[in-house]
C-alpha cells in the first residue's frame, strides 16, 4: 500500500506559478476570454494552460455552462490552497518590514571589551532608553569565539578590536585609541610628568585580558621595557580604587583611561613607551547585513561613536 511519502517524491514536477495565477483568475472570473485579457495572454494560450492543469490534477476543474466556466468540487477544494501558495510566493519578493525602534521589542547581543562596557555601553543604553524603550541589550566579552558567535547569530554585533577575522565579515572603523597611564594624583614621585625611566622604575597594575593588552605587552617587549607588576587583573573594575589608594600605574587605552580619570579624579599621562594605536570598529557577519533591526543598531553605533569623517564600511572578504 502506497504511503503519502511514496506518492510525493522530491523529483515530482511542480505546477508553474503562471498556472496557479490562471487557476485563481478563472475561479474568480469564470470566463476564459476575460482571464486571457486580464493576464495579457491569447485565448488559445489560456486554453492550453487549462489543459495542462486538468492533466496535472487529474480533474476537469472547470466545466463550461450557460453561466460560464463553473468549478468542479475538486477546484472548490483546491482554491484555498492555490491562493495560499500564491500569497506565499508573493511574500518571497516583498521587502522585509522596517524596524521601528519606538515600538518594536527586540533583544540584541553585543560583544564588547571590558573597556567598551565601561565607556560605550552606558551611552548606547541611554540612547536606547529614550529612542527604543522596548529594546533589550545583552553584553558579552569579546573572546576567541566572537567570530563564530557573529556568524551563527548567537551575537549580533561586536564593537572593539577583533583582528584576523575570516571571510564573510563587514567592519566599520569608529575611532582610534592611543595608550595612557592612570596615576594617583597624590603619587609621591609622579607629579607633572611620566617619562620612560619613571615608567620602568615604578610599580604597575597589569590588565591581562584582551587583544589590546597583548598589543601593549608586545610593544613593551620590542622597546625592551620590563614593568614591575605587583597586581594582575582580568578587568578594569576596581582599577580606580586600586590606583587611588596606591602608587601603582595602570596602562590602558585612552578612552577608558579618560573615563576612569574623570569619574575618580585620577591623573592621566601619555604612555612614555611607543605603543602603536589601534582602531575600534564594529563588526558583523554578511548573513545579517540586510536585517532591518541590525541595520538600525549599526546606524546607532555609528551615530554615537564614529569620530572620523567618511569612514566607509569594509565589505566582507571574498
Amino acid at each position: 500500500m502506497a504511503t503519502k511519502s511514496d506518492r510525493h517524491k522530491p523529483d515530482d514536477p511542480l505546477l508553474d506559478v503562471k498556472l496557479l495565477r490562471f487557476f485563481d483568475a478563472l475561479y474568480t472570473l469564470r470566463r476564459l476570454g476575460r482571464v486571457a485579457e486580464q493576464l495579457g495572454q491569447s485565448p488559445p494560450t489560456v486554453s492550453i494552460w487549462l489543459s495542462h492543469l486538468r492533466t496535472a490534477l487529474q480533474d476537469p476543474l472547470f466545466v463550461r455552462t450557460a453561466t460560464g466556466m463553473q468549478p468542479t468540487p475538486r477546484a472548490d477544494a483546491l482554491i484555498g490552497t492555490v491562493r495560499e501558495a500564491l500569497a506565499a510566493i508573493r511574500s518571497l519578493s516583498e521587502e522585509p518590514p522596517d524596524f521601528n525602534p519606538a515600538q518594536d521589542a527586540r533583544g540584541f547581543r553585543l560583544c564588547m571589551s571590558d573597556g567598551g562596557m565601561l565607556t560605550l555601553l552606558p551611552q548606547l543604553l541611554a540612547h536606547m532608553r529614550v529612542h527604543a524603550p522596548q529594546v533589550r541589550l545583552e553584553a558579552i566579552k569579546i573572546s576567541p569565539q566572537t567570530a563564530a558567535q557573529l556568524e551563527s547569530g548567537e551575537a549580533d554585533l561586536a564593537v572593539g578590536l577583533v583582528p584576523d577575522l575570516d571571510k564573510g565579515f563587514y567592519q566599520q572603523a569608529l575611532f582610534d585609541q592611543v595608550w595612557v597611564c592612570l596615576v594617583n594624583p597624590e603619587h609621591p614621585r609622579l607629579r607633572n610628568t611620566l617619562d620612560r625611566q619613571a615608567y620602568m622604575r615604578e610599580g604597575h597594575v597589569n590588565i591581562v585580558y584582551g587583544t589590546g593588552h597583548r598589543m601593549l605587552d608586545a610593544a613593551l617587549e620590542r622597546a625592551q621595557v620590563t614593568r614591575q607588576v605587583f597586581l594582575e587583573m582580568p578587568v578594569y573594575m576596581g582599577i580606580p580604587a586600586i590606583v587611588s589608594s596606591s602608587d601603582l600605574i595602570a596602562t590602558m587605552p585612552s578612552r577608558t583611561g579618560h573615563a576612569l580619570a574623570r569619574s575618580s579624579g585620577l591623573s592621566l599621562f601619555p604612555c612614555p613607551i611607543p605603543v602603536p594605536p589601534f582602531t575600534v570598529k564594529q563588526y558583523w557577519h554578511e548573513r545579517y547585513h540586510h536585517d532591518p533591526g541590525l541595520r538600525w543598531l549599526r546606524s546607532v553605533v555609528q551615530s554615537l561613536f564614529l569620530e572620523r569623517a567618511a569612514r566607509a564600511e569594509s565589505p566582507p572578504s571574498v
